[in-house]
């Protein structure tokens, strides 16, 4: 589990570094000086300056905003540090620097067969940020890696589950190309489940390429147009039918004119086709008769 480390301000520690660096060279300029005189006493304080400013100066680290530093001690985790800036940490602290901003990753186009079986092309584009740097670094070995890989998975299991479209499963409530928001949302679920491990959090996460493969495409272009058709005649026969039932139901309201049955199913036949053709109909104009 992350644990924030509070450490020492480092524009102390530096001011105390050059304080016993001008003290060590005020001492060595003194011991030049004098050198009738041994001065091990001097020697041994200015050799004490110096090692000492040497390891304020190490301890010193900077931190930039949106990034973190792990810091171990002969292996044991001490804390990550969090705050900007110059800190003074333990010199002997080994230290990773993780990045804590927000990432985008473009998956590449996966070629995966959805619930129905037909074969898809399926990519998505995902923001993410590391949340808990004590997992990213330590709980799996390379958290980029495991983005990527955990990521491809997610997306190929969403794929799988559902269909591409509501053609071959009408009772379908989610659908890859109509599912919209839903379809993203669960897309966001299942990432942040599977990457909670390395304290990854998804932020968003979007299909950006959903397509038939290539070698079932013509064949699906071909079925959606033919399920568009049917759908578009079925309205126009309805259409056409409601028509020629009110204008049936008005000549005989009005009693304009007097139909048998033979006339009515005549009527009706060429209503239908003018109503239904796909082309406009040729009046032809009878200069007889009903019955001629």
């Amino acid at each position: 589990m992350e644990k924030v480390y509070k450490a020492v301000s480092g524009f102390t520690a530096l001011l105390l570094a050059i304080l016993l660096l001008a003290a060590g060279l005020y001492i060595l300029i003194a011991h030049v000086s004098n050198s009738t005189d041994p001065g091990g006493g001097l020697v041994a304080a200015m050799i004490i300056c110096f090692l000492s400013t040497a390891i304020i100066l190490k301890g010193l680290v900077i931190v930039q905003p949106n990034y973190a530093l792990t810091l171990t001690f002969f292996g044991k985790y001490v804390g990550t540090l969090k705050e900007n800036g110059l800190s003074f940490v333990n010199p002997l602290f080994a230290k990773m620097k993780v990045s804590l901003r927000s990432k985008s990753l473009e998956s590449a186009k996966l070629k995966v067969n959805d619930k129905m079986g037909n074969p898809i092309e399926i990519a998505a584009v995902i923001l993410w940020q590391v949340q808990d740097t004590y997992k990213a670094v330590f709980e799996v070995v390379n958290f980029n890696e495991y983005m990527t890989n955990q990521s491809e998975a997610a997306i190929r299991h969403l794929a799988s589950s559902y269909p591409y479209d509501s053609i071959e499963d009408e009772f379908a409530n989610i659908t890859l190309r109509d599912g919209g928001e839903k379809v993203f949302e669960l897309l966001e679920t299942e990432l942040n489940e599977r990457l909670a491990k390395a304290g990854i959090v998804i932020t968003e996460a979007r299909i950006s390429h959903l397509a038939y493969a290539p070698e079932i495409a013509g064949a699906m272009l071909q079925r959606q147009q033919a399920t568009a058709i049917v759908a578009a005649r079925s309205k126009i026969v309805e259409g056409a039918v409601g028509m020629v039932e009110m204008a049936l139901a008005m000549l005989s309201e009005k009693e304009i004119v007097q139909l048998d049955d033979e006339k009515k199913a005549a009527m009706v036949s060429n209503l239908m086709v003018v109503l239904c053709g796909d082309k406009a109909a040729s009046p032809v104009l009878n200069t007889g008769t009903l019955y001629q």
